[in-house]
């Protein structure tokens, strides 16, 4: 069994900063493209950001300059600076990492709740 496990969230004004970070454990062999994805209520789950293993990054276009995503393999770990916050960032954000394979296998962390308002 894999566990994820996020951290960091919280309320932040409108053009403040917060930092996200995921910690993948469990039965591991491998740790793939690990990545965030947020949810807002009413609203579908959305690409965020991911990062491969070897560091190549993709980012949603409505956060692509002002948020980064980073990662520790040796800690299989993954964060999320998130700067220049927004009120449409609020959401439900979500940790996901492919890991083993193949067959490669998918898990998604709890959630954490990030509000942005004044």
């Amino acid at each position: 069994q894999v566990q994820l496990v996020e951290s960091g969230g919280g309320l932040v004004q409108p053009g403040g900063s917060l930092r996200l970070s995921c910690a993948a454990s469990g039965s591991i062999f491998s740790v793939y493209t690990m990545g965030w994805y947020r949810q807002a209520p009413g609203k579908q789950r959305e690409l965020v950001a991911t990062i491969s293993r070897g560091g190549i990054t993709n980012y949603g276009d409505s956060v692509k300059g002002r948020f980064t995503i980073s990662r520790d393999n040796a800690k299989n770990t993954v964060s999320l600076q998130m700067n220049s916050l927004k009120p449409e960032d609020t959401a439900v954000y979500y940790c996901k990492s492919t890991v083993n394979g193949p067959p490669f296998e998918a898990y998604w962390g709890q959630g954490t709740q990030v509000t942005v308002s004044s």
